[in-house]
């Protein structure tokens, strides 16, 4: 082999040995680690899905509690936002 040969191969193994140091491509290496790893991304998900539907939910009740000139949507949404605070 050629001196340039050599050294593009050393560079490709520097390159190969960087990546294969990295944390994401060490995840995929074991079973468990990507196991956990997407078991703590799936809580992560669903926690911050209930939160967020949490959040929309509160604010839409509350926003629909304010037309209490609406006999029928006022009533309904005082009782819901009466429902919320006990909950709290």
């Amino acid at each position: 082999m050629t001196p340039e040969t050599d050294k593009a191969l050393d560079k490709l193994t520097a390159e190969v040995q960087r990546l294969n140091s990295h944390r994401f491509i060490r995840a995929q290496n074991s079973v468990w680690r990507l196991i956990g790893f997407q078991f703590v991304r799936g809580l992560a998900f669903g926690l911050g899905s209930v939160f967020g539907a949490t959040l929309l939910v509160s604010i839409l009740a509350w926003s629909i509690a304010q037309f209490e000139f609406l006999p029928v949507v006022g009533d309904w949404a005082v009782q819901i936002l009466q429902y919320i605070e006990l909950a709290q």
